[in-house]
Formats: C-alpha cells, sequence, structure tokens
C-alpha cells in the first residue's frame, strides 16, 4: 500500500480547521484507516471539532471487538458526534461547531467508504469518480435539477452544508463499498480541493505528478486558483509498497 496526504492552510484563512488521519498499519480490527475532515464554528471551535471528532472515531475503532467494518466505522462517527455534541454543551464558546468526515477502510481489495457532509471520497481509474455524494445545499439543488454543476461551483450558498457530526443528536451516514482494481486508487478531499480545482485537473495531476508528490501538487494548484479555504488531500495506492509520505 502507497498512502501520500497534504494539508494546507490555503491562501485566505488564518487557521486550518481541515484535519486528516491516515494509518496503512491496523487500527483496531481495521487494517488501515483513512479520515478527511473539515471543521466549522467560530474562533478554534471548528479546528477542535474537526480534530477531537477524528481522535474519538480512531479511539472508539481502537476499542471495537466487531469485524464488520461497516459496523466499526459506523460506531465511530457515531460516538465522534456524541463527544463533539458534549464538548459543545459543556463549553458555550464552542456552541455551534460541527465536522464533515469522510472514512475509508481499505479490507481484502474492497473499499468501504462512510461520509458526513461535502468532504469527498473519488476512485481514480481512467477517469475520476466521485464516490460520495456532497451533503450541501447546492448539491441537493444539483440533484433536484435546479442548478448545473457548474452553476453549483459558484452560487454564493456553495459552503451551506445539510449534514455534519456535532450538529444533531441523530447522525445521517451514507456507506459505499466497491472492489478495487490494479492501477486504482482512492483520492479524499476537503472542499477546500474541490472548490478550487476542477475534477479534470484533479485527475491530470494525479496521473501525471510523480510520487510522492502528488498529493502536494493538489495542495499547490488549490492554492495557485486562489486557495480560499484550507485544503485537505489523502491519496491510498492499495496495490503498491512503496513507503508513505506527508506534507
Amino acid at each position: 500500500m502507497k498512502v501520500f496526504s497534504a494539508t494546507d492552510v490555503g491562501q485566505k484563512r488564518q487557521m486550518n480547521q481541515d484535519f486528516l488521519f491516515t494509518s496503512e498499519e491496523s487500527v483496531g480490527n481495521l487494517p488501515n484507516l483513512f479520515v478527511v475532515a473539515d471543521g466549522m464554528g467560530g474562533h478554534n471551535a471548528g479546528d477542535f471539532a474537526s480534530r477531537y471528532g477524528v481522535s474519538v472515531l480512531v479511539e472508539n475503532v481502537k476499542k471495537d471487538k466487531n469485524f464488520n467494518p461497516v459496523k466499526i466505522i459506523r460506531a465511530g462517527i457515531e460516538a465522534a458526534n456524541r463527544e463533539v455534541i458534549e464538548q459543545a454543551r459543556r463549553d458555550p464558546s464552542m456552541t455551534g461547531m460541527g465536522t464533515t468526515m469522510v472514512v475509508a477502510t481499505i479490507v481484502g481489495g474492497y473499499a468501504y467508504i462512510a461520509n458526513v457532509g461535502d468532504s469527498r471520497l473519488y476512485l481514480v481509474s481512467d477517469e475520476l469518480v466521485q464516490i460520495t455524494q456532497d451533503h450541501s445545499l447546492v448539491a441537493e439543488m444539483v440533484r433536484l435539477g435546479e442548478l448545473t454543476p457548474e452553476e453549483a461551483r459558484k452560487h454564493p450558498d456553495k459552503n451551506i452544508i445539510t449534514r455534519a457530526i456535532g450538529t444533531s443528536e441523530e447522525v445521517r451516514i451514507d456507506f459505499f463499498d466497491m472492489k478495487m482494481e490494479e492501477g486504482e486508487m482512492l483520492l479524499m478531499c476537503s472542499d477546500g480541493l474541490s472548490n478550487m480545482v476542477e475534477d479534470e485537473d484533479i485527475y491530470d495531476i494525479v496521473k501525471k505528478v510523480e510520487d510522492p508528490g502528488k498529493a502536494q501538487a493538489l495542495v499547490d494548484q488549490a492554492n495557485a486558483n486562489g486557495g480560499k479555504d484550507n485544503i485537505a488531500v489523502i491519496l491510498v495506492d492499495p496495490f503498491t509498497n512503496e513507503e508513505s509520505g506527508e506534507c
């Protein structure tokens, strides 16, 4: 397995509220684990929400006695949701905080994926395919035919998300699973990448840039295009054995 990751504050923000976690080694009963979270909230609340939410997820996965990856990830996300809500109750300065989360593990050649919010997971094969669905206002409008994807990218409400961890007692999680083939990769990212770099350009960078520079090249392109938000990227190639790189 080969994994590359990078995160950056971007060009406009003062604090990086994106957070990522990568482990090619076992985490509890999962053989590997990858997470991207994009926090929201005033002052340092968004930064706390993403970091704390991921830490709760990871600790829950470590202790989970289950062997079903979907059940393990579901329990971890639900625990993160409860704890982020509880922390906001304890500290009024963190009221309203929350975080997106996209989670993946690869078990026996199958990828198991969960997401809440608008952080994404793509499959990189002979094209770039978005596997997750954005839980956002404009994504709902696109699905209803009220906006085109091109209009959605420039819509003033594109940052309004309809699901997040820490904002409701009951968290709704989308799950996906797929068989991966030789030569395919997973790309996970916050909207700081997907809003700033077109899918075609993301694909070109992943295909053309040599390892280990792919993740950093994506971050650099998002910044070159304006870097209006924090950026987080994880690339996972399950079929190689080279060392990972992180920025």
